[in-house]
């Protein structure tokens, strides 16, 4: 159907025999079953309570386009919405939204995606082509065991017209850099196709939801573009990229001696005894572990289950003791390895703020903001409303390419030292690797990894935050990258940014 149809005003009319598919639509499905998810479930393993079903199975979703399978996907047994295991026991029809122009964030959007990255993509051509899916019920003891996949239970089909978006000359075409911004502007003669055809790819939705490009080399402005609304003036968020800055705050505030070096340890700034879950182990937790991620907290941001997940934190009234709260890991060891745990970003911040004079916003301004020139930015705060660590800091994008830059330049912004040449480099060097990724690495609240583009490795440290947003310093290039982009929670966000630099920023430069 199309779009959001109530069930009590759903007709026979209603049920579409063809759709015309495009990058903002709202192509949906209405599942009608027999049973509930639960009874279909407990079909497949009759011994179990209904609780235990719906924590190990869900419904199973097979894709096919033109009467070839593409992909199958288990909904996790997590998803769905409202009180998810009272409609499991009772629901026997739905509503899926596949695609969305109100921005529906459910998890259906995102199994619409992962069929689309899984050969959906490449099957939906420009054309007519036939869509169907089929669902059944699934479940699973655990990650080892196969699957137990039930009957069909439900299916349907539609035509779908795909039409793909047209470029004019003038939506791909490079705009001419403005003047008026602190930055010189690069005469360096850049390979104009790759630079237009990627922003074919932007403008006809192949790479989606991307706000600008800037590249800067040598030090000036190369390339500045905008897309989806956004311009020069844009406050961007970036999400987690903005957790890089305390680190760099860190790093002026132990020059200026607010904080000894990153080795001290949490008890130096706090009485964790006054907490719960004490462990002699947190009172060993140093500065350095949490710029790493390598703290020996109970939290991880991967792991939904996990006491320190940061959705467990934001609900919270205060950010600090929530973490200070978390038990250890006894698996754990502090700086052994490398778990993405945002909560220890607002400790960093928290120390900051109690150390510096002033505090942590009027601090970052004076000694990082003022002296790259930049005015219009945005802080999110916690709920003590202190200036928000973890991420979300707005600015401009040329202002996160002087951010940058100053990394690039050694700490250095037109002659003067704001940041330590030796945090730079600590910042730069293979502090911790990340685990299941190859040749990856995580240092100052950086990432690492290299680029490959024609036989050649190229490395890089970046700022990376949810959406595909990424701030890409090369080691050995002169070169600087800022994508800012929207594709938040989208599993495309962070390899579209990746295919912009090696598609097509790279080839462009390296002629």
């Amino acid at each position: 159907m199309n779009g959001n149809i109530p069930l009590d005003q759903y007709k026979q009319a209603d049920f579409l025999t063809s759709f015309p598919l495009t990058y903002k639509s709202d192509l949906n499905i209405r599942v009608f079953m027999e049973n509930s998810i639960a009874n279909y479930l407990h079909q497949l393993a009759p011994e179990l309570s209904s609780d235990e079903l719906l924590e190990k199975g869900n419904l199973q979703f097979s894709f096919f386009v033109d009467h070839q399978f593409i992909y199958k996907d288990n909904i996790s047994p997590g998803c769905w919405i409202g009180n998810a295991n009272e409609l499991k026991n009772t629901l026997t029809t739905f509503r899926i939204p596949l695609t969305s122009s109100k921005g529906e964030n459910l998890w259906a959007l995102h199994l619409w995606e992962r069929f689309q990255l899984n050969g959906g993509e490449n099957a939906l051509k420009e054309g007519k082509h036939q869509l169907k899916i089929e669902i059944r019920p699934y479940f699973k003891i655990d990650e080892k065991t196969e699957a137990k996949v039930g009957k069909l239970i439900a299916e349907g089909q539609v035509e779908l017209v795909i039409e793909t978006p047209k470029a004019t000359a003038k939506q791909i075409a490079i705009p001419m850099i403005q003047h008026n911004s602190d930055w010189k502007i690069s005469d360096f003669k850049l390979d104009k196709k790759k630079i237009e055809a990627l922003n074919k790819e932007i403008v006809t939705y192949n790479l989606k939801e991307i706000t600008s490009i800037v590249v800067i080399n040598d030090g000036k402005l190369l390339l500045e573009e905008y897309f989806n609304g956004a311009d020069r003036n844009t406050l961007h968020d970036p999400r987690s990229a903005g957790k890089s800055f305390v680190s760099t705050l860190m790093g002026i505030a132990i020059k200026d001696g607010y904080i000894k070096d990153e080795n001290q340890t949490l008890n130096q700034f706090y009485n964790l005894k006054n907490f719960e879950n004490y462990n002699v182990k947190k009172e060993q937790i140093k500065i350095k572990d949490l710029l790493t991620m390598s703290s020996s907290f109970e939290g991880s941001d991967a792991n939904s289950d996990s006491p320190g997940n940061e959705e467990n934190m934001y609900p919270t009234d205060n950010w600090v003791k929530f973490t200070l709260d978390l038990p250890v890991d006894d698996a754990k060891n502090n700086g052994g390895k490398w778990d993405y745990f945002t909560a220890g970003t607002i400790i960093l911040g928290d120390i900051l703020d109690k150390k510096v004079p002033g505090g942590l916003e009027k601090y970052a301004d004076e000694k990082l903001f003022k002296p790259l020139n930049i005015k219009n930015y945005q802080w999110q705060y916690t709920p003590q409303n202190v200036a928000n660590t973890a991420g979300s800091l707005q600015m401009t994008s040329l202002d996160y390419a002087k951010y940058a830059v100053l990394y690039k330049n050694n700490g250095i912004w037109n002659g003067k030292q704001i940041l330590p040449q030796d945090w730079v480099q600590k910042t730069f060097t293979h502090q911790i690797k990340i685990p299941e990724r190859e040749n990856e690495f995580y240092s100052y609240l950086f990432w690492n990894k290299t680029v490959n583009y024609k036989g050649k490795n190229y490395e890089t440290y970046y700022c990376a935050g949810n959406g595909g947003n990424e701030f890409i310093i090369f080691k050995d290039l002169p070169i600087v990258i800022i994508i800012t982009a929207k594709a938040y929670n989208k599993p495309y966000g962070h390899p579209q940014a990746e295919k912009i630099v090696r598609d097509f920023i790279l080839p462009a430069i390296l002629k």
